[in-house]
C-alpha cells in the first residue's frame, strides 16, 4: 500500500527516508502519545520537557525544548492537518490549533522561527517500518536554512533514539 503524499519540490521539501527496525504501531505511538514523544524527539544532549497533542484535523501540536544548558525554549505550536491512523500525520506551524493562522511573533518564536509543514508517513515492513518525514517549506531560502539548521542530523538523531527506544519490543 502507498501513502498519498503530495508532489514535493526538491528546492523545498527536505526529505529523511529510512527502513526502521520497529512496528510500525510503536512508531505512530512515539509520534502521537506525548509520554512517548518526550523521550526521544529531540537530539540528545537536548531535551523535550513539555507536548500537547490533540490528535485530530485542527488539533495543537506543541512542544517545548530545553537546552543543554537548561534554557527552555519558546514553544513551538503547530495545528495538524491531517490524521491517518497509524499511516500518516500531517501538521504545520503556519497554523495554530483550530485551523487559525499564525502570528508572526508565534512564528518567529518557535522551531527556529521556521514555517514548514511536516508529513510523516509510515508503511509496515515485515515487522518493521518505512518511515518518511517529509518538511515542506513556502520558499527555497528556508528549506536551505532548515537544512543548514541541521534538519538531515537532527531529525535522523531523533529517529535513531526512537529506534534505540523501541527496537525488539
Amino acid at each position: 500500500m502507498s501513502i498519498a503524499i503530495p508532489t514535493l519540490d526538491p528546492r523545498r521539501d527536505l526529505v529523511l527516508e529510512r527502513e526502521i527496525d520497529v512496528p510500525r504501531h510503536l512508531v505512530w505511538a512515539a509520534w502521537t502519545e506525548p509520554e512517548r514523544l518526550l523521550r526521544w524527539f529531540t537530539p540528545a544532549p537536548w531535551q523535550t520537557v513539555a507536548c500537547e497533542v490533540d490528535l485530530r484535523p485542527g488539533g495543537i501540536f506543541r512542544t517545548v525544548m530545553r537546552s543543554p544548558e537548561g534554557v527552555d525554549q519558546p514553544p513551538t505550536v503547530g495545528c495538524y492537518l491531517e490524521v491517518v491512523p497509524q499511516e500518516k500525520l500531517v501538521w504545520t506551524t503556519l497554523l495554530e490549533p483550530g485551523f487559525r493562522p499564525a502570528s508572526a511573533a508565534a512564528i518567529d518564536s518557535g522551531c527556529h522561527g521556521l514555517q514548514f509543514t511536516a508529513i510523516i508517513a509510515l508503511e509496515e515492513r515485515g515487522s518493521g517500518t518505512r518511515y518518511r518525514a517529509i518538511a515542506m517549506h513556502p520558499d527555497e531560502a528556508s528549506s536551505r536554512r532548515h537544512e543548514e539548521l541541521g534538519f538531515h542530523d537532527g531529525w535522523g538523531a531523533t529517529l535513531d533514539q526512537l529506534v534505540a527506544l523501541y527496537r525488539n519490543t
